[in-house]
């Protein structure tokens, strides 16, 4: 499996709450968030990383620089506007064949990843499979709307009545979902859940998994949430 991070926010809110390292290099359990994810990635047969940053990121693309990794690692330095143009600037690098993408701030447990990863490395039917949850966390969540075998019909930016799950910021694909992009980008799309909902709209076959529990470290308190979250078993 090849995997992807996005990294390349400004980390703004941790910021202005007097957190001095950038997000990425924010320790849980004694771990970079940005090492913490490339560790379980290697852990879940990685066979490539590539990973976006933005050029204000020194110490972020310093830290990355100074890793010795057993699978290549494709870093991109570059501001980008939006995730969906992140990804865009990550599909010249990322190899051909299935990938997961995930935010640098999304946060699950190692074991629902594995079960994840295992499901998509084994599925045969679909160009996709997003991690969703039931618990919701982000300010501003993508509620996904699922038939009964658990295939994605729509993304919606409101909750309706027997809506269940929200996207978990971590994305299966295959890199046919590129040409989708590249058609998004050129259209002048903005913003990672219309890349989204341009993949249903274009047929591709999208799948749920359902994690019980993901989060998202966005403001200072999140932090001691997450490791919390990260020490129970």
């Amino acid at each position: 499996m090849n995997y992807a991070i996005i990294a390349a926010g400004e980390g703004s809110r941790l910021a202005q709450e007097g957190i001095a390292k950038p997000k990425p290099l924010v320790e849980l359990q004694g771990e970079p968030m940005i090492g913490r994810l490339i560790n379980i990635m290697l852990r879940c047969n990685a066979q490539s990383i590539s990973i976006i940053v933005n050029e204000h990121m020194t110490e972020v693309r310093e830290y990355l620089e100074s890793l010795t990794l057993p699978v290549p690692l494709h870093l991109v330095v570059k501001t980008t506007p939006s995730s969906m143009h992140s990804l865009w600037h990550l599909s010249k690098v990322i190899p051909r064949g299935k990938f997961c993408l995930t935010t640098v701030d999304t946060i699950f447990r190692e074991e629902d990843f594995k079960g994840y990863i295992q499901s998509f490395e084994e599925d045969k039917r679909h160009d996709g499979m997003w991690a969703v949850t039931p618990f919701v966390d982000d300010e501003k969540p993508l509620w996904v709307d699922v038939d009964e075998e658990m295939n994605i019909t729509a993304f919606r930016d409101k909750k309706w009545e027997g809506a269940t799950y929200v996207s978990g910021g971590v994305y299966a694909m295959t890199h046919r979902a590129f040409k989708v992009l590249n058609q998004c980008i050129e259209q002048g799309t903005s913003r990672m859940r219309n890349f989204q909902r341009a993949l249903v709209d274009s047929g591709s076959k999208l799948k749920a998994y359902s994690i019980d529990k993901i989060i998202d470290v966005d403001h200072a308190g999140d932090i001691a949430t997450a490791e919390e979250f990260l020490g129970k078993r």
